[in-house]
């Protein structure tokens, strides 16, 4: 299949699907999504593939949504939904629906998080069963359309990060329950795959039927519902006249994209440039 966003390529017994646009530092756009979910289809289809791995290409995972790059908007416009129901539809497909889906595929699948992890990157890896990090992986929660913060990390540990939107480290991830493991740059590779392949090992039964009985725990607790009826109230905000919140998030946008750009961009590679409307 041909892929212009993601790469997809197995490894033995793993699927790999790579966020490949690094010029955006893998901004998610709607042709981005619907590739992940191609892969997903192909790696679901494929009896060899036991687990599948997310990573992002250059160095970031994903510093989330793509809100305006020439590209991501014709592919937008592309899909034709009406304004209404369809536009409701399409919004609702390609940040919940997606997501939930992927939460709920019947294999086991593991983040594997570098650089930036922002927003919709934070969405994408929460959606994966396990997220393996690297020592240098900063996360930055918001208010974002799947809302599964609160359950990633506690209540009160989410109002907090997102009150105050910053940054934290692989290290304060990990503490706080959204990582599994924190390893150094060089290992994270060898060491995520070495992990996929032991338990890609184990009976795809066994691993079908632990997924369903942990998932069904959290859904037991209200998970699903919940993030269901944060998708609506999100859209109710942003649709509420004399909303602030598009300003804000512009204004938001820059000072983030400064912060990659400048002594944490430096760490991760990065040059200076002016900001792409990328969240």
């Amino acid at each position: 299949m041909d892929f212009k966003d993601i790469i997809y390529a197995t490894d033995g017994p793993i699927g790999v699907i790579t966020l490949n646009r690094p010029a955006y530092r893998n901004a998610q756009g709607y042709r981005m999504l619907d590739e992940i979910d191609q892969a997903f289809r192909l790696a679901r289809t494929d009896e060899e593939v036991r687990v599948v791995v997310v990573r992002g290409a250059g160095g970031v995972f994903s510093t989330g949504h793509d809100l305006g790059t020439p590209e991501g908007v014709e592919y937008r416009r592309a899909l034709g939904a009406k304004p209404g129901v369809q536009t409701y539809d399409q919004f609702k497909h390609y940040n919940l629906d997606l997501l939930l889906a992927w939460r709920n595929f019947p294999k086991p699948t593991i983040a594997m998080v570098e650089g930036y992890c922002i927003y919709a990157g934070w969405m994408l890896a929460a959606a994966m069963d396990v997220v393996f990090a690297a020592d240098n992986a900063e996360f930055l929660a918001g208010y974002v359309e799947y809302m599964s913060i609160p359950w990633d990390i506690g209540i009160r540990r989410a109002k907090e990060l997102c009150f105050e939107s910053r940054f934290i480290s692989a290290d304060e991830a990990r503490a706080y329950g959204l990582v599994n493991r924190v390893l150094p740059l060089a290992d994270l590779e060898r060491e995520t795959f070495a992990w996929a392949r032991r338990v890609a090992e184990n009976s795809p039964e066994t691993l079908r039927m632990a997924k369903i009985q942990m998932n069904k725990a959290q859904d037991a607790q209200g998970f699903a519902n919940a993030v269901e009826d944060s998708l609506g109230d999100y859209q109710a905000m942003m649709h509420m006249p004399g909303n602030t919140m598009r300003m804000e998030g512009e204004r938001r946008l820059l000072s983030v994209d400064l912060a990659v750009r400048g002594k944490r961009g430096e760490r991760f590679g990065l040059a200076p440039a002016k900001p792409e409307k990328v969240r």
